[in-house]
């Protein structure tokens, strides 16, 4: 990966594109630290230990703990992956998005500007969202008396905070694309990416610190080689999640001669190249999201009653229900999304148009049933394989005692790794593809 990246620096065309997405990294980092006018929330953060496993807790890891602190990027790249997820999902369900689907090139950005104004639409609910959260936790600026703002200045003071949420929204949703057209990877994974980053120093000041980290296990005894454990377990799940990650199942495709003209085309034999986690993190994302909904819902419960103090304490983090409902979530959604990704009788279509067929299986409805019995199997085994990933933090925490009570929330959990480990996989790939093409190019020139 280091001499990929070496030699891609050499390379002056390569080398501007990463220069500027370093800059457009830069710019996010630096709106992630620029307080939002009327904001006063200090230099702790508004979420602490009551909030740990929430859905706002999971918005600030993806938000490097922008949200935590109200600053112009707070509400990240959420609202623009919420809205990407909803236009997937109504492609599937409306015709008239599928067709435009279809359209090529003209369909596509049609509905990237259909998706511009759903993250839009969706970066203001939830910034008003967040405004009322913040002025119930009287996190807003006082006026010059000492007293909150009424009246008109009360409402310029909401205005203010909302817009400026929305704003920050749609400036990373354009950073995001100038990497797509002028950078070095996906632009919103990139944002994302730097977003995770930016809390490793955070998460190895809480692990080595006195109070809470190796300090406080030294002081036990017992739990002093912990860190180097922790390391090593890192180091080996990012091997696997790599390991994971380039692994696929390749179904083995016929091709028939035909003359056309004067000439011979087909005869040749190929495969279609399954990935075994084919549905990536989004299984986890859409499981943590939905988990994370009643601890966040309990945050606006004032006093409840013992039965819903037993309901909310199920999905808390280090109940053992928790683990177990995480992991049937993530096969669901890993089924669901792998749905809408690959249609097998579109499969079957495409093979017998170009005059292909699968050896042993004869084309038509018994190519789309064996094509759908294998991504069925794939599909269950790419779940599994990200359940690990996902679970195990959860499970070594409780086996080590390392949980909520002590301070230690693990913040760089599976879902992380996985981003992280995806992003610079895919990264690297971008680089070495675009040196073999300027490669051909120079040759043929």
């Amino acid at each position: 990966m280091i001499k990929t990246f070496v030699n891609a620096w050499k390379i002056p065309e390569l080398r501007k594109k990463i220069l500027f997405t370093a800059l457009i990294v830069l710019i996010f980092r630096i709106g992630s630290v620029i307080p939002v006018p009327f904001v006063d929330i200090g230099k702790e953060g508004i979420l602490g230990g009551d909030y740990a496993g929430t859905f706002l807790q999971y918005l600030n890891m993806m938000t490097g703990e922008a949200f935590s602190y109200g600053t112009l990027f707070a509400m990240s790249i959420t609202p623009y992956i919420n809205s990407s997820i909803i236009m997937q999902l109504l492609t599937v369900a409306i015709p008239a998005l599928e067709r435009l689907s279809k359209e090529g090139e003209e369909g596509r950005k049609k509905i990237a500007t259909i998706t511009r104004y759903v993250t839009v639409v969706l970066a203001l609910m939830q910034s008003t969202a967040y405004y009322f959260f913040l002025k119930n936790g009287n996190y807003l600026s006082l006026s010059a008396t000492g007293a909150e703002y009424t009246g008109f200045w009360a409402v310029l003071q909401a205005v203010t905070i909302i817009l400026c949420f929305t704003a920050g929204a749609a400036l990373i949703m354009w950073l995001g694309e100038q990497i797509n057209d002028k950078g070095i990877g996906n632009g919103i994974s990139m944002i994302l990416f730097a977003g995770i980053v930016s809390r490793i120093p955070t998460m190895l000041a809480n692990l080595f610190s006195p109070e809470m980290g190796v300090g406080y296990w030294a002081y036990g005894g017992v739990y002093r080689v912990l860190a180097p454990i922790v390391v090593v377990i890192m180091l080996l799940m990012i091997a696997y999640i790599v390991w994971m990650d380039n692994a696929e199942r390749r179904i083995p495709v016929q091709y028939a001669k035909r003359v056309v003209g004067r000439k011979m085309y087909g005869g040749q034999s190929t495969h279609i190249p399954i990935k075994v986690n084919m549905s990536g993190v989004m299984p986890i994302i859409f499981a943590s999201s939905i988990l994370s909904l009643p601890p966040t819902i309990q945050l606006f419960v004032t006093n409840p009653s013992e039965g819903w103090k037993k309901f909310f304490e199920v999905f808390q983090a280090d109940h053992w229900a928790y683990g177990i409902m995480y992991f049937f979530l993530i096969i669901f959604f890993a089924y669901f999304y792998a749905t809408i990704q690959y249609n097998p009788i579109e499969m079957a279509n495409n093979i017998r148009k170009n005059s292909g067929a699968i050896p042993g299986i004869r084309p038509g409805k018994p190519t789309s049933d064996y094509i759908g019995k294998i991504l069925s199997r794939i599909t269950l085994l790419g779940a599994l394989l990200i359940s690990v990933v996902a679970i195990f933090p959860i499970i070594y925490s409780q086996v080590c005692g390392l949980f909520l009570e002590h301070g230690m929330n693990i913040s760089l959990g599976g879902t992380s790794i996985i981003i992280l480990v995806g992003v610079a996989l895919e990264t690297v790939k971008q680089l070495e593809s675009q040196m073999m093409m300027r490669h051909y190019k120079g040759f043929l020139d």
